[in-house]
């Protein structure tokens, strides 16, 4: 749900002045294609920032810049300007395709934005692709809006202000939230593009174009995961940082606002993700930080279906979640674009999922559905326990990506309360995105322990996995010698299906590119082909190229 900082709308401020890529916005350089927009606003962050709410409302637009996509919104007065369609720009529509499209958990029908869609779906895109370009330029508006604010929060610059004493006491706090959201964005481009520019508040002033983080692609990934890990143990207090920069337990945040438990979420994830990311095996720091998140004594909801609803704000387990409103958070991405897409108008009634029209854009691969037992409720969508899709009228293969039909279809999101009220908008919801949970904490401790026995306890592992399982309805625990890796694929794959992690854990597993596991339209083909291993990483867009002159390009196919 809609929340506030302080009381203060978190959703609209006066914007400076700003371009929107890593490069072109972070250093002030010309517009160029599809990378740098004009400037929106002449007023420098200089005279923003004489209004002392200013800095609740910029904090609040940090947060923000996770969700909508402009000042005005659902659409008008856009933030990033390099999709035509500004719906398109949202930043967690963005990342979920980029995770789940090229995987074997979605199909799309739409052929928008140059094809972009279909590209990622049949794993052809290019450097030219719209959706990595919005995807860079939505990380570069992030990064550059948390050094901004940054760097006038510092203590000279509140000083010269004459800020509140009121004021000056909270800020450590909002300087590490405006970190969090920097490392986060950070961790998404670590995970998408791999090395990219590292550009902090003390670098704002800069001219140039910032320089690439190593001699080797190898570095300059490692060097992000560096920044990435150093910026999350900082602002936990188990590094040192400016006094005051911290994060509060989770029990003393606001709900929407980062604690320790998101920052250690992320390193769980990428601690997990290491010997991807750095050639390194960390399961032994994964197990840990996971165990720390589980220790504030998070719980499962007992309903999976809750997680995912219109009140889901009140849902047991959301370690972090980015809300939404239906009458003040409006834009048509995040869990606007999945709870209309996954509705298919010809077979399914728009107002069951409380929403007043189906998009008939998503569905699901058959493989996706093999991976569910007989009695799994992650959820039940029409009563029936066992059925976690709509089959009426929808086909198991998918035999035509434009088809709406082909393929079952999957309204895991949806715009109705846990007591089956509607939301308050039948065209925008009320559902949370939840991008961090607890059953996410468990099964990384299990994965980490099953592949290193002395990163954790075994039998701690195997409650855990059990605890997610029988929560979805499955009654017959598994035993010691069935969790292995292979089988926490599976099952993460049914805990987060649709929750933008499926392209991760499958190049984590060596399962993404190649053919020891293909699926319906992997290389384009209809049951799937090989696709080789420069689609690990995607490329960086062709305007970074253009724009910025020290980057090296990723492999491309």
């Amino acid at each position: 749900m809609y929340t506030t900082l302080n009381g203060t709308m978190l959703y609209r401020l006066p914007r400076v002045v700003l371009t929107l890529a890593l490069a072109a916005v972070l250093f002030g350089l010309a517009a160029c294609d599809n990378v740098a927009v004009s400037p929106k606003s002449q007023a420098s962050e200089e005279l923003i920032f004489q209004d002392e709410n200013a800095y609740r409302q910029y904090l609040g637009k940090l947060y923000a810049g996770l969700n909508v996509t402009g000042q005005v919104g659902p659409f008008g007065d856009v933030d990033v300007e390099v999709i035509p369609d500004e719906g398109f720009s949202q930043y967690m529509r963005l990342y979920w395709q980029m995770q789940e499209l090229p995987a074997d958990g979605a199909v799309i029908t739409y052929q928008d934005a140059g094809g972009a869609p279909q590209e990622l779906n049949q794993s052809t895109w290019n450097p030219s692709n719209a959706f990595l370009a919005g995807m860079y330029s939505r990380i570069g508006f992030q990064v550059a809006n948390a050094n901004i604010f940054i760097n006038q929060s510092q203590p000279d610059a509140l000083a010269n202000r004459e800020v509140s004493e009121t004021l000056r006491e909270e800020i450590p706090q909002f300087i590490a939230e405006a970190r969090f959201l920097r490392g986060l964005s950070y961790y998404h481009a670590l995970d998408l593009f791999g090395g990219v520019p590292i550009v902090t508040e003390e670098d704002a002033a800069g001219t140039t174009p910032p320089p690439y983080p190593g001699e080797t692609k190898e570095e300059a990934r490692r060097a992000v995961f560096d920044f990435v890990e150093s910026e999350m143990l900082a602002i936990t207090g188990e590094a040192d940082t400016p006094q005051g920069q911290v994060l509060p337990d989770p029990s003393q945040q606001q709900y929407g606002r980062a604690s320790k438990a998101a920052a250690y979420m992320v390193l769980a994830n990428i601690y997990l993700n290491a010997e991807v990311y750095i050639g390194e095996a960390r399961y032994s720091d994964a197990a840990e930080y996971a165990q720390k998140v589980i220790d504030f004594g998070y719980q499962l909801d007992d309903e999976y279906q809750h997680l995912f609803l219109a009140d889901n704000h009140t849902a047991d387990g959301i370690i972090f979640a980015i809300p939404n409103d239906g009458q003040r958070t409006q834009h048509f991405g995040g869990t606007q674009f999945l709870t209309h897409a996954a509705v298919i108008n010809a077979n399914m009634d728009p107002a069951a999922y409380g929403i007043d029209t189906g998009y008939d854009g998503l569905r699901t691969q058959p493989e996706t559905v093999d991976l569910f037992e007989t009695g799994d409720q992650r959820p039940v969508f029409d009563n029936t326990p066992g059925n976690q899709f709509f089959r009426s009228g929808q086909s198991l293969q998918v035999t035509d990506l434009l088809d709406p039909k082909a393929g079952y279809a999957v309204p895991k999101f949806q715009n109705k309360t846990s007591t089956g009220a509607d939301g308050q908008n039948p065209t925008f919801p009320d559902t949370d995105y939840p991008l961090f949970r607890v059953a996410e904490a468990y099964l990384i401790y299990a994965e980490a322990v099953t592949r290193d026995a002395s990163a954790g306890e075994p039998s701690t592992a195997l409650s855990y996995v059990n605890d997610v399982r029988e929560r979805a309805g499955l009654t017959t625990d598994i035993t010691s010698s069935e969790l292995d890796p292979e089988f926490l694929l599976e099952e993460r794959g049914r805990e987060f299906f649709w929750e933008a992690k499926r392209r991760t854990d499958l190049v984590r597993f060596g399962r993404f590119t190649g053919s020891d596991y293909v699926w319906a339209w992997k290389g384009g083909a209809q049951n799937g082909t090989s696709i080789g291993a420069c689609r690990a990483l995607y490329p960086l867009p062709a305007g970074e190229l253009a724009a910025n002159p020290n980057l090296p390009e990723n492999e491309t196919c």
